[in-house]
């Protein structure tokens, strides 16, 4: 009866449109009562929750990444990808790939990505004959990689969510493999797609150009290496390595671009705080939500439920895989992180599973999610800035999403992709 009531409030509160922070924390509570429980140990509960060191680098990746949406360093990664690829059928498209890998990197935020960078290219690419629809869904699907590409504040949260028992550094490595050969089956169905709309390619603008762009952008990247570098170098904690991001995309932005005013800068500030106060609220609801999915053995009856239908790791990852997509579809992506992992990552150890793996798969198959109806906070952006309508996107958006489930099977299914990289820095 306590499980029902958990969930049964929760969805409720959802129903209702509540806050999910909201839905989770009053139904923990509620749950709380039913087992006659004292309520000092749900409030107990909500403030270990967010009483986390690692949780302190969080609205530092939050502050970089409005800095360098405010700051200028879009427009350039946008020049130098440009240049790069822009010479290839359908070069608008690569562009828009490679400058969501390049920027996915700094701002850790799929949303962020999408709204820089589309704010760029979506009208360029309409202006240069590319269809809105597809417009709108390369910039979308591409942000994607923003949340796998390190360094990504949802990795911090997964961590957490975990029990602390994993590094956030081997988070971080782990990514960088699966988000680059997201973008590059992203580049593929962008690429076959452009030549069956015949769309062009635009002007190699020279190397000299490339070699200029390149040196413009490289202050705004180097955000990236600060951050990744000095976590892996073991110089910096991840913490420490985030605040020093902050400090160096306050500087770049402001006194190397010079494009961080004064208004700018405080819409970065105020938008921050607003993200890690969300954040923040929903991770100690759900350390309270999580305590009672333990007290009530829910992973234990998920893992003999699963195998109930199936007893092959094979199978088990394809079901996993299809329940975290349906999930994604309609819930927010730190809310499904912090309720999510104490459920399936002990189900997807027990079958073999690297808790590393199960991370990425866990950032792949959400960030789907930020791309799909009816909850695809990414999709409303892209379709708000290519100005159609969502069913128009959703249409002809099928390819890009082909193209992501191709790269989440491959690392599903082939944990040498996500677990490599990290092995060499153990």
């Amino acid at each position: 009866m306590g499980l029902i009531i958990l969930f049964g409030i929760f969805f409720l509160g959802l129903i209702v449109g509540a806050p999910v922070a909201f839905a989770v924390g009053l139904a923990a509570i509620a749950a709380f009562i039913y087992e006659g429980l004292p309520l000092f140990v749900a409030f107990q509960r909500i403030l270990s929750g967010i009483s986390v060191f690692s949780l302190l680098a969080i609205p530092f990746f939050i502050f970089a990444g409005e800095l360098m949406l405010h700051g200028g360093i879009s427009t350039r990664l946008v020049r130098l990808a440009s240049a790069m690829v822009g010479r290839i059928r359908g070069g608008l498209g690569m562009v828009n790939i490679f400058a969501s890998m390049l920027f996915g990197g700094i701002s850790g935020s799929a949303v962020a990505d999408t709204s820089a960078l589309g704010s760029i290219l979506v009208p360029i690419m309409k202006e240069k004959g590319y269809d809105a629809d597809y417009a709108v869904n390369v910039t979308v699907t591409s942000s994607v990689a923003g949340v796998v590409i390190p360094p990504s504040h949802n990795m911090i949260l997964y961590a957490v969510a975990a029990g602390g028992g994993i590094s956030v550094t081997q988070l971080f490595i782990a990514g960088i493999v699966p988000g680059i050969l997201m973008c590059l089956t992203l580049a593929v169905a962008a690429y076959v797609v452009a030549v069956k709309r015949g769309y062009k390619g635009e002007a190699f603008p020279g190397w000299r150009a490339l070699v200029i762009s390149m040196a413009v952008a490289l202050p705004g990247l180097l955000t990236a290496v600060i951050i990744v570098g000095g976590v892996l170098s073991g110089i910096l904690t991840v913490t420490e390595s985030g605040a020093f991001g902050a400090i160096y995309a306050v500087v770049v932005t402001g006194l190397v671009y010079r494009e961080l005013k004064w208004e700018p800068f405080k819409v970065a500030v105020l938008q921050s705080v607003k993200t890690t106060s969300l954040v923040m609220i929903l991770v100690g609801c759900a350390s309270a939500f999580s305590y009672l999915l333990a007290l009530y053995n829910v992973p234990e009856m998920l893992t003999s439920g699963l195998m109930a239908i199936s007893d092959r790791p094979l199978v088990i990852f394809l079901m996993l895989n299809l329940i975290l997509l349906v999930l994604g579809m309609i819930m927010d992506m730190a809310a499904l992180i912090l309720i999510c992992t104490p459920i399936f990552l002990p189900v997807a150890m027990e079958f073999g599973m690297d808790p590393i793996q199960f991370g990425i798969i866990l950032m792949m198959n959400l960030g789907l999610g930020l791309c799909t109806p009816p909850v695809g906070a990414c999709l409303f952006v892209g379709c708000v800035i290519g100005k159609i309508k969502i069913e128009q996107a959703v249409r002809t958006i099928w390819p890009f999403y082909l193209a992501l489930l191709v790269a989440l099977m491959l690392v599903t299914y082939v944990p040498a992709i996500s677990l490599t990289l990290p092995g060499m820095f153990d």
